[in-house]
């Protein structure tokens, strides 16, 4: 690290930029391969970066071996700024995770990083959360995966792409063999290309406004697929009859590992269907959320007796449910009698009176805490991070 910030101290006097305290600072303490030069760390004192500051920390990395990771979130890098990342890019054999999360890169930007991405070959990650990039930028993206082969997740969430590019990334994922999970819409697409594709392990599509006649489309698709583990349907509009046509679905000794139902309308009907699939010894369900889905002691009920018959079930969120007192009474014997651990659910049982009610802790399945303004990546509540750590290959889009 000595020798990278005498190179840069050397470009900074050359380019006649001012060294900036905070790049110096990285440079001297960072000794595991990993550059993380965060606008939102409230630890270090400093500026975020501009695109100038970005330039000359493009010239002090390019042809180096040490580095593997450069984390740029949270800054000020524009269009401009994305020049100097694509030629990094474009000239690193080495460097395999590029986080941009949150800048002011737009399509333009977007276009020169899909093309850097054309010859690289050791790139595997690439975020580009939070970047403005629209239709044009998304395009070049979905364009440069028909080419890359190497890139193994790629999150382009919140950047304002439009219906075009979504298709786009659809048909591309029908013959890339590389990408291994997606967040995205356009359910006859995306089950269309859930059909063919073979690699695919995370789909998420919340917050897309999906009915129980897209789940079903969805699960027409997933009897034929054999390589999705982790499903994601938060925020949507499904009700008891798409959580039946899941639970035909994981009756068939089906893939899936992880399903998310958050924020749905299953109720007590979709609860029990669910349950009938949970206990079946086949069943590879490691982890369900059903939060806020209007589920009563009927179906709460059935969830936990589930559970008891089948011990593949570990994580279990049923906070913003009806939880009676039939209901903390399961779950606190649950939890007493050791089959589900605390940190694998978000509630956790006390008695008052003599009786037994739920509180809420705060455990869940989401795997990106993508707005959070706390710095760092690590986080003991996020479960499906920690299920799927060694399958943890993305391909993200969503909407705002």
């Amino acid at each position: 690290m000595v020798d990278f910030m005498n190179r840069y101290l050397t470009i900074c006097a050359e380019d006649q930029q001012p060294p900036n305290m905070c790049v110096l600072k990285v440079l001297e303490d960072s000794s595991d391969g990993s550059l993380k030069l965060t606008g939102n760390d409230q630890l270090k004192n400093g500026d975020r970066l501009t695109d100038e500051d970005v330039l000359v920390l493009s010239k002090t990395l390019v042809g180096d071996s040490a580095i593997k990771g450069l984390d740029l979130r949270y800054n000020c890098i524009t269009d401009k700024g994305a020049v100097y990342v694509a030629h990094l890019i474009q000239e690193s054999k080495s460097l395999q995770s590029l986080d941009l999360m949150c800048n002011n890169i737009e399509a333009d930007g977007a276009e020169v990083i899909a093309k850097s991405l054309h010859k690289n070959k050791s790139l595997k990650t690439l975020r580009m959360t939070g970047n403005k990039i629209g239709n044009k930028g998304g395009m070049q993206l979905a364009a440069m995966l028909q080419i890359n082969a190497t890139l193994e997740e790629v999150d382009v969430s919140d950047c304002d792409l439009a219906t075009q590019s979504v298709i786009a990334f659809a048909i591309v994922l029908k013959n890339n063999r590389v990408i291994r999970a997606i967040n995205e819409e356009t359910t006859v697409h995306m089950a269309e290309m859930l059909m063919v594709n073979k690699t695919l392990r995370e789909l998420h599509m919340g917050k897309h406004d999906m009915t129980d006649t897209g789940v079903e489309m969805l699960c027409e698709a997933l009897k034929l697929n054999t390589s999705l583990c982790y499903l994601d349907l938060r925020c949507n509009r499904i009700t008891r009859d798409g959580a039946k046509c899941l639970s035909d679905v994981l009756k068939q000794s089906c893939s899936l590992e992880i399903l998310d139902l958050s924020s749905n309308r299953i109720e007590d009907d979709g609860a029990v269907y669910l349950s009938e699939a949970i206990k079946l010894p086949h069943s590879k369900l490691k982890a369900l959320s059903v939060t806020s889905n209007n589920i009563g002691k009927k179906g709460l009920v059935s969830l936990n007796k589930a559970m008891s018959v089948n011990s593949c079930l570990t994580h279990i969120y049923i906070w913003g449910n009806k939880l009676e007192e039939p209901v903390c009474m399961a779950f606190s014997r649950l939890i007493s009698s050791g089959r589900l651990l605390e940190e694998h659910t978000d509630v956790s049982p006390y008695e008052v009176d003599g009786h037994v009610f739920l509180a809420e802790v705060s455990h869940g399945l989401c795997r990106h805490y993508y707005w959070r303004s706390r710095y760092g990546d690590g986080d003991s509540s996020n479960s499906a991070r920690a299920l799927m750590v060694s399958d943890s290959l993305a391909l993200q889009i969503s909407h705002s």
